[in-house]
């Protein structure tokens, strides 16, 4: 059963589900799977820049982790008490962060198909070439998954008052019946149409329903196509 609350003007809240904390409530939906992928894919970002001190893709080497930090620390250490009051104010923090996330995501893409077109860099081993692939790859599919929960909709927190579809519809939108009672897209919702669009290089189980959801999958899709054409074909070569 859902829990009603009254605002300090008198106002009825919107209701809590029963079983969901204040906390959880007011931040729309846990902070935790989406601060977990950002603290993997930093200790690999870490790790690899580690490796690769002088040959990384990305020309300033902590660009991505600094943000990626600065991200961690907005959905763990932000007061959860005070998101219901700021939650404007947290969700504009949070897109920008990510979009810039995403642009530095594009950028390391770029430098390095720049150095597989030159033939520099990690371009000129097969191995390190797969691992910074690998890596921008998945930091683009990260970037984007990230950007999709947060704009779709309004972001989480106005998707617990309204899961109608707005950006994005899932298979549970088109088809109630296989959907629990007040289900709504969570992060890994997003994740997985991150990791397939950029895959499939389109539209798999969740349709872009507005111009900038299909856009924004456009870019993925684009991007991912042009990492794995040109490493896939730079490895073989290198490898032969």
């Amino acid at each position: 059963m859902a829990r009603s609350q009254v605002t300090p003007s008198g106002e009825s809240a919107p209701a809590i589900p029963a079983g969901e904390t204040p906390a959880a409530a007011s931040l729309g939906e846990s902070r935790w799977p989406p601060a977990i992928a950002l603290l993997v894919y930093m200790t690999l970002n870490i790790a690899v820049r580690l490796w690769l001190p002088h040959d990384s893709p990305v020309r300033v080497s902590w660009l991505l982790p600094a943000i990626e930090a600065a991200l961690v620390v907005l959905l763990v250490v932000g007061d959860p008490a005070r998101l219901a009051t700021h939650a404007h104010l947290v969700r504009r923090v949070a897109v920008t962060i990510v979009v810039v996330l995403v642009l530095a995501a594009l950028w390391a893409t770029a430098l390095l198909v720049y150095d597989l077109i030159k033939g520099t860099g990690v371009t000129q081993n097969a191995t390190e070439l797969l691992a910074s692939g690998g890596l921008v790859w998945l930091g683009n599919n990260l970037a984007f998954a990230l950007l999709y929960w947060l704009i779709d909709s309004g972001g989480p927190l106005a998707r617990q008052h309204n899961p109608a579809p707005v950006d994005f519809a899932f298979v549970q939108h088109m088809s109630p019946e296989l959907a629990p009672p007040g289900w709504r897209p969570v992060f890994l919702d997003y994740l997985h149409l991150g990791f397939t669009n950029a895959t499939a290089f389109s539209p798999t189980d969740s349709m872009p329903l507005t111009l900038r959801a299909k856009y924004m999958m456009i870019v993925q899709a684009t991007v991912a196509l042009a990492l794995f054409g040109l490493i896939v074909a730079r490895s073989v070569n290198a490898f032969t």
